[in-house]
């Protein structure tokens, strides 16, 4: 709740009312995309199931001292069992797409060194099915902050040019069993981002950094998040090859984040930012205040008619 209503504090003080209310479904082209968005970690859970691998965040998140309220992401939302019905929550905003990561340790447990994983490929075609069974168009995140912990453990993840190959590998196994019904990929999520708070500040995994960013038993901040950078760009250059052979994508759209309140990475369950409010005792998912704006929006209705609603009020506490 508190913060949907600082967000409606700082439209009234900032006198942008108007603005937020001038804004209407028809202000953009038919063809528009409007979704909502996840990342596999943070809502899938199940970690330990259906032969999926470790991944660097199931490591470092069991690691005492690094998440904030000290939970970790094994059941999250519970995504993995419970997909059918957040694909129903998805259909019932009125949304036409909605972006997912694909887990590399469902696909590929242990990278290039291993197997493709059937079990992952089934949840992944089962998933983008029931998408598309219901006109939402799925948009894919190859990379989405987490790895395999074994490509970690062999040569030091994306310090190592390696990664690579390991990453040209599992995007080109991606766009084979997937590509036939996703016609738009990502291939990295806040890249700038992960490189900072992993190889900087040593926030996220593998926990790296130097003085004066941080306080890390490894590392080095000044040289490091080059390093990682710079393979990272080359990994991306590397997937953008495999599918330039393959086929092109022209990508128009906006994508809410998130669908559920989820795992907030080293913030764990402190922060909620998701449209459906998450009983992370029960499960339960509950639409939030921006929920409703959304699906009313995306409907066409009347600016400002949401704050009227008699819903307005039952949906407040289910705002945070």
């Amino acid at each position: 709740m508190a913060g949907e209503l600082a967000w409606l504090a700082l439209v009234f003080a900032h006198g942008l009312l108007p603005y937020a209310l001038a804004v209407n479904r028809g202000d953009f082209p038919p063809n528009f995309l409007f979704g909502t968005s996840t990342s596999a970690y943070q809502i899938e859970g199940a970690y330990l199931e259906g032969n999926r691998g470790l991944s660097n965040w199931d490591v470092f998140a069991h690691k005492k001292g690094t998440i904030e309220d000290g939970s970790n992401g094994d059941t999250a939302d519970d995504h993995y069992h419970r997909y059918m019905e957040d694909i129903e929550l998805i259909h019932s905003l009125g949304v036409n797409s909605y972006r997912f990561s694909i887990a590399w340790t469902r696909i590929l447990p242990r990278g290039r060194f291993g197997h493709i994983n059937p079990d992952g490929v089934a949840f992944y075609d089962a998933l983008i099915d029931a998408l598309l069974q219901k006109g939402i168009e799925p948009f894919v995140t190859i990379c989405h902050y987490d790895i395999p912990q074994e490509l970690e453990t062999r040569y030091g993840g994306w310090l190592s040019p390696e990664i690579q190959k390991d990453f040209g590998y599992f995007a080109d196994a991606c766009f084979k069993m997937f590509g036939d019904r996703v016609k738009f990929w990502t291939t990295f999520n806040q890249p700038n981002l992960f490189i900072k708070f992993s190889y900087m500040d040593g926030w996220y995994p593998p926990g790296r950094c130097s003085q004066p960013f941080g306080n890390c038993a490894f590392g080095n901040s000044s040289i490091e998040p080059y390093i990682a950078g710079h393979n990272m760009i080359l990994s991306h250059a590397t997937a953008v090859s495999i599918y330039k052979r393959r086929k092109g994508a022209d990508v128009r759209g906006y994508f809410v984040w998130s669908l559920l309140d989820d795992f907030e990475w080293t913030s764990g369950y402190t922060l909620r930012f998701g449209l459906y409010h998450v009983d992370f005792e029960t499960l339960k998912r509950t639409p939030k205040l921006s929920a409703k704006w959304y699906r009313d929006f995306l409907k066409g209705s009347l600016p400002g008619a949401w704050l009227q609603d008699d819903d307005y009020s039952q949906l407040q506490k289910y705002s945070a």
